[in-house]
């Protein structure tokens, strides 16, 4: 499957690691570090977009300028300069590109394809850039920037030469309007400003999810993909990029046809192909189409196989019990996984999604309006199938094109969605609708422009409910166990059992050697280290519930005008939050859980917030949780820190040897504990010192110190020997022996020949680690368990210890909860 995925001298990177950059951390930053990740592994730096956007952006996904690197990360001088280094200590760069989207700033002139299509209309020449339904609003791009009805603003609009200005906002007159009266100038706009909350029901240009600042573009246009990706295939000509992360390919048009079309420009430029993965979140079970000329996802999908091994299932239904004995949820409103996800989906379909629906349904009724058959079909009728449809969609999207037949995997997902979706019509022959949105939206109907918009949007929209009702919702009104809310993750069934964890790495290792895999990113709602400490908890879910009857006895008893806490939901979510992260740190603690609150819409949403709610969950917080003397802290003690440090070191190990390129996001070389964004784009702050204190051997112990080893240890041997983890190498399982076999995830990687590097027949490397240890030591611990290790003697690069035979896990273990060994 791979043959076509890669070229001459396009080797997979051994490692990546990301760095974020930002004002606060530029190429010079990055230049600084080269160095000590030279020195910790890594083969290539990952970089976060390096286009011109939004100034202060600490993401920098928010592009304005295709044309240039940006200057406030210092130039292309400054990533030229960074790409040198890189070069002078054996490292490459991978940038995330992102063409999906672009945004609308203020002042909106810093997007000028954007401005001279609000000046001239759909007669610029960028009008083409963008997916705007011209039809709607007379002609107008509607910009919902006011902060109130227009009438309300309209003393705070001042013409200045040929703008319009608002706060922040600039906006440029159609030549020739200047000096028209105010009421009459806006009238005479190729864009009609708006109340912010027209947004939901009335935008009529497409977005990123329901971001209205971030416009999408149709880089499906040969002339816009050339625009928008000239400078980055220059600098991929030039030797600076060596490969590639595409964000989010699911708001593409034609996710295949952009993937084909970048793929053919990079070896064009480059003389061959890049390694390029791509941003695809994949569902339970949902294979990474085939057909893609990639090497991979970046790497939810690892994660979450990683998460599961480490989450003890029988422990899981107690927390689950407890959650819904505590918080007393509706089934529909976190009581139940899948009744959790179906009424989110209505919610967002119905509101943050209606402008995107109402052209979907524009679409249809032009359809139907053209075939004398479908003619009947009634405006609500489709609306409300399009409705149905989409929320019983269980992945992202489809991927399908009016000019060949659907994939059969995605028939059989849009058929399953109508049959069940009929039942929702009162009359069985109005139900039918089902059935031609079904076929509208795997393009069967025809390929005019309507058949055309249809296809395409029906899977954008898609791909936007998915992440906002799931992403952005669900896993915020769900709290049985947090650490299972997780991008990529699934949490009505989020145990991974060894067998399933094997035999999904050999399914990568056929199938996608070179895929990414994630523990941690710049998008994940925890880090793993704090993952790790949650998961520990389904080994002891008897201290969980010690902590609630001490919190729940502490706000009964509190006094009247007291930070009582205001519902059961935040108090489970709050105090989780805080034993995950591991410290009473109100400063990340606060702004985290407000934006839990608000992303899960029970009692406040991002635009409907509740200030009173507001304030009593922050001084409820800052009381409880936030407070490092609070009593309920004792309840809990130590009990998640020997759990917690068996499953960081253990995922860690096991992302680093399995099969397909390891990304190690900032800073999690060492213990790392981070909330979801912003918390988690603090710049990083390498310690090259640690490393060299502990190559000295004279480093100092402890978690991060261990972590680091580990890592160090793990990267060195990926770059000294890649065969043995690259796309010819081989990934065998290896059982345990005895009553404790099932604590134990061991695996052994080769170069695919039976051979090793030096011609021997002694190489490959065995990964071992242990898995749910708070289990196994009330179970008596290993009691003779042993892991038989392929013929030789063999090493553990972490502990130096020597091995060979049925190796006892008790003596392999007694020193760190993992073990790397090679073959001496």
């Amino acid at each position: 499957m791979t043959s076509d995925r890669t070229a001459p001298g396009a080797a997979a990177p051994t490692a990546t690691y990301r760095l974020q950059l930002q004002p606060a951390f530029p190429f010079g930053a990055a230049r600084d570090a080269v160095p000590y990740l030279a020195s910790l592994g890594v083969s290539h730096l990952h970089l976060s977009p390096v286009l011109e956007a939004v100034p202060g952006s600490t993401h920098g996904y928010d592009v304005v300028d295709h044309s240039a690197v940006r200057a406030e990360l210092g130039g292309e001088e400054g990533l030229r300069s960074l790409a040198r280094a890189a070069r002078d200590h054996g490292l490459g760069l991978i940038v995330d590109i992102v063409p999906n989207h672009m945004a609308v700033p203020a002042p909106e002139r810093l997007n000028q394809p954007l401005w001279e299509v609000l000046r001239d209309g759909p007669a610029s020449a960028y009008a083409r850039w963008f997916d705007i339904d011209w039809g709607r609003h007379g002609g107008k791009v509607l910009l919902p920037v006011l902060g109130g009805p227009l009438g309300d603003k309209l003393a705070e609009l001042r013409v200045e030469g040929d703008v319009l200005r608002y706060h922040d906002h600039e906006f440029p007159l159609r030549p020739g309007t200047e000096e028209t009266p105010l009421p009459a100038l806006l009238d005479r706009q190729w864009y009609r400003l708006g109340w912010w909350r027209l947004a939901r029901t009335e935008l009529n240009y497409r977005r990123f999810f329901t971001i209205s600042e971030l416009i999408a573009v149709r880089v499906e246009d040969p002339e816009v993909f050339a625009a928008t990706h000239g400078k980055l295939l220059e600098l991929v000509r030039d030797g600076v990029i060596d490969g590639l992360r595409v964000d989010h390919p699911d708001g593409l048009a034609d996710p295949e046809g952009y993937l084909r079309h970048l793929d053919r420009e990079v070896r064009a430029a480059a003389g061959g192909g890049r390694w390029t993965v791509v941003e695809k979140i994949l569902g339970r079970g949902e294979p990474l189409p085939a057909r893609w000329p990639v090497a991979g996802t970046t790497g939810y999908d690892a994660l979450h196989h990683i998460d599961g091994l480490f989450v003890d299932p029988g422990g899981l239904e107690e927390l689950t019990a407890l959650y819904r004995a505590f918080a007393a949820p509706p089934e529909d409103l976190g009581g139940d996984w899948p009744a959790t996800v179906r009424r989110a989906a209505r919610r967002v379909v119905t509101h943050e999604l209606a402008a995107e629906v109402e052209r979907l349904t524009r679409s249809a009724v032009k359809i139907c309006a053209a075939d004398p058959a479908l003619r009947d079909h009634a405006p609500w009728a489709l609306r409300a199938a399009i409705h149905e449809l989409l929320v019983r969609l269980p992945v992202y999207r489809p991927y399908v094109s009016p000019d060949a037949p659907a994939a059969r995997t995605d028939a059989e997902m849009l058929t399953l969605a109508a049959e069940d979706a009929r039942g929702a019509f009162a009359v069985p022959e109005e139900g039918r609708v089902v059935f031609t949105v079904r076929d509208a939206a795997l393009g069967r109907l025809g390929d005019g422009p309507h058949h055309r918009d249809f296809c395409a949007r029906f899977a954008q929209t898609a791909a936007a409910l998915r992440a906002k009702s799931v992403e952005d919702t669900a896993f915020y009104r769900y709290a049985p166990l947090l650490s299972t809310a997780e991008v990529g993750g699934d949490p009505g069934h989020p145990a991974v059992s060894p067998a399933e964890f094997h035999a999904f790495a050999a399914r990568l290792q056929a199938d996608w050697p070179t895929t990414g895999t994630v523990l941690s990113t710049h998008d994940t709602k925890r880090s793993a280290d704090v993952r790790a400490r949650l998961a520990a908890l389904t080994e002891c879910p008897e201290r969980w519930e010690r902590l609630l009857v001490a919190v729940d006895a502490e706000v009964r008893e509190a006094a009247p005008g007291s930070a009582a806490a205001p519902d059961a939901h935040l108090v489970w979510t709050a105090w989780q939050t805080a034993v995950g992260l591991g410290s009473a740190d109100g400063e990340r603690l606060v702004p985290a859980l407000l934006k839990s609150v608000r992303e899960a819409g029970l009692r406040t949403t991002w635009t409907e917030q509740d200030p009173a709610y507001e304030e009593e969950v922050a001084a409820y917080l800052k009381a409880g949780p936030c407070d490092p003397g609070h009593a309920a802290w004792a309840a809990l003690g130590g009990a998640l820190d020997g759990p917690a440090r068996a499953n960081a070191l253990g995922a860690a190990l096991l992302q680093l040897t399995m099969p397909g390129v390891p990304d190690l996001y900032m800073g999690t070389e060492h213990s790392y504990a981070a909330l979801v964004d912003p918390d988690n784009r603090r710049p990083p702050e390498p310690r090259p010192e640690l490393l060299a204190q502990l190559d000295a051997r004279r480093g100092p112990d402890g978690p991060s110190a261990e972590k680091l080893l580990l890592t160090a240890a793990a990267l060195r041997l990926r770059r000294r020997r890649p065969r043995w983890f690259g796309p010819s190498g081989a990934y065998t399982p290896l059982a345990a022996e005895g009553p404790a076999a099932a604590h134990c995830v061991a695996f052994l990687r080769t170069d695919g020949q039976g051979e090793g590097e030096d011609g021997g027949g002694g190489g490959g490397a065995v990964t071992a680690v242990t898995r749910l240890s708070r289990r196994l030591a009330e179970a008596g611990g290993w009691r003779g368990t042993a892991l038989p290790l392929p013929p030789g003697r063999w090493r553990d690069l972490l502990t130096g210890r020597a091995a060979e035979g049925a190796s006892p896990l008790g003596e392999l273990f007694d020193q760190l909860p993992v073990a790397l060994l090679i073959r001496n």
